[in-house]
């Protein structure tokens, strides 16, 4: 019986080293970042053949920070993200495609509370290294946009002069940094 040498390496996200942040308009006319402290998944990553390669990852809700603690609340209540029935957004891939050598749109299933719509992450390969510990040790960054309100993120005000107080719109970055697991 001979073994072939499989070419799928598991790597999992190095939680300390990695963030999801988002950007989304304010009264209009300004941006309101904020963050997610807290990043966690798995690639499989299939050298070989990269379409075959998966992500599994989860965020925190938990772990939000937008450097205001009363809006912070806000965003964990049932207005927004309902944190304490639905602790985690979920992204699972469904399809990986190359752009180019290091640019891939990693396509899946994007889950906020209890609503799943697919997503594109462009995804660009920023590089691989061996880590102080031994292990090798890869990053990513992976932008996308999505509109709230297709998830159930409905919660708003109006102004008087007829715009709103939060944007539809959200920018996602994710800065990702993996270590490989065999």
């Amino acid at each position: 019986m001979t073994t072939v040498a499989s070419n799928v390496s598991t790597w999992s996200i190095d939680s300390a080293h990695s963030i999801a942040e988002f950007a989304v308009k304010h009264l209009v006319i300004s941006t309101v970042k904020g963050r997610f402290r807290t990043v966690a998944g798995t690639l499989m990553i299939d050298e070989a053949n990269p379409p075959a390669s998966r992500v599994e990852a989860a965020i925190d809700i938990g772990s939000i920070d937008t450097s205001e603690p009363q809006r912070d609340a806000h965003l964990k209540s049932d207005d927004f993200f309902a944190a304490e029935q639905y602790p985690h957004m979920t992204f699972r891939s469904t399809r990986v495609a190359p752009i180019s050598d290091a640019r891939w749109n990693v396509t899946g299933d994007l889950t906020i509370r209890d609503v799943t719509r697919p997503v594109t992450l462009v995804t660009d390969f920023d590089g691989r290294t061996q880590g102080m510990y031994g292990k090798e040790v890869a990053a990513f960054t992976a932008t996308t946009e999505i509109s709230r309100k297709e998830f159930g993120l409905t919660w708003n005000a109006l102004l008087e002069s007829g715009g709103a107080v939060v944007g539809d719109k959200v920018k996602i970055t994710l800065h990702i940094e993996v270590v490989r697991q065999d």
